[in-house]
């Protein structure tokens, strides 16, 4: 936000006039994570994860994957058609959602059926469309997108482009302008319940826990969460470890070309899976006792 401010000053302060408190809490978000220190969490992915997270919830890659991957291809080429760029900084430092992260999504709408999925972080949007279409095939559900657009007008042409493409359901999708900090608790309030978060806003330790706390209080039994760039801040960890109970997982990314930026030239996403209390007594019942070692 800074060198924008420095690039298009009337901008930003025409933009601040326009909501100060969305204003105000961009500038926060954007100073916290300047300050924040350096990850020191040495995630390690799942090698199995995809077959674990299958078995989790149900689900096969044959029957709950259909479609996706000509699906894929054709958003991808539309994208690079248009003259936008695909992968890794596709939207002007950030990413757009990569195969693994957008197919993992897409493969638990088809299985999970959700009636209320709540997304921060649009971008270009293919993550977006990818859920809307999902979604159609379902038949049921729809889709809240939160994401404060750039003040740069030429940047703000290109939030959400996947989505507005000919044939995308996209009466199913409502995007909201602004901050996840000023948006998402009045919205989960709102719905007073979600079955599919999916985080890719901010990638602070601040916004990510801010995000995933209040989410986790609306999220329904059996529903999932699904963190984008878990490897850039401590967030994931602490939170799946102030909740052990619920099943979690550390994916490998699938960009379309290695992120340089990144320790495995991929990146890592996570997902959260919340029990009910009583699958999670169940399953907490039935690991075998550790014998406590007697003392010399």
């Amino acid at each position: 936000m800074f060198e924008t401010l420095l690039r298009h000053p009337l901008l930003v302060l025409k933009q601040a006039a326009r909501d100060p408190l969305d204003a105000l809490a961009a500038l926060l978000d954007d100073v916290y994570s300047r300050i924040e220190p350096a990850n020191t969490i040495g995630y390690i992915a799942d090698p199995d994860w995809e077959s674990a997270l299958q078995r989790r919830v149900g689900m096969s890659s044959e029957s709950e994957g259909e479609g996706f991957w000509p699906l894929w291809s054709t958003v991808v080429d539309t994208l690079r058609a248009q003259g936008m760029v695909a992968g890794p900084c596709s939207f002007y430092g950030w990413n757009d959602g990569d195969a693994g992260f957008v197919r993992t999504i897409w493969c638990l709408i088809r299985r999970l059926r959700p009636v209320n999925v709540v997304e921060t972080g649009v971008a270009h949007g293919m993550t977006s469309r990818f859920i809307l279409e999902a979604l159609e095939t379902i038949g049921a559900g729809r889709l809240w997108s939160i994401d404060l657009p750039p003040l740069n007008p030429m940047t703000r042409q290109e939030v959400g482009v996947a989505v507005h493409q000919t044939g995308v359901p996209i009466d199913r999708w409502t995007y909201i302008a602004g901050t996840s900090r000023r948006r998402l608790p009045a919205l989960l309030s709102r719905l007073g319940q979600i079955d599919l978060f999916i985080h890719d806003s901010m990638h602070s330790n601040r916004n990510v826990m801010f995000e995933l706390e209040c989410a986790w209080r609306y999220l329904s039994a059996g529903g999932v969460i699904v963190v984008d760039d878990i490897d850039v801040n401590p967030a994931f960890d602490t939170f799946t470890r102030a909740h052990a109970e619920h099943p979690s997982f550390v994916c490998t990314a699938e960009p379309l070309r290695p992120d340089t930026r990144r320790f495995n030239q991929k990146g890592l996403f996570g997902i959260i899976c919340k029990q009910s209390s009583q699958d999670a007594d169940l399953e907490q019942s039935s690991r075998p006792m550790t014998a406590i070692p007697r003392q010399s």
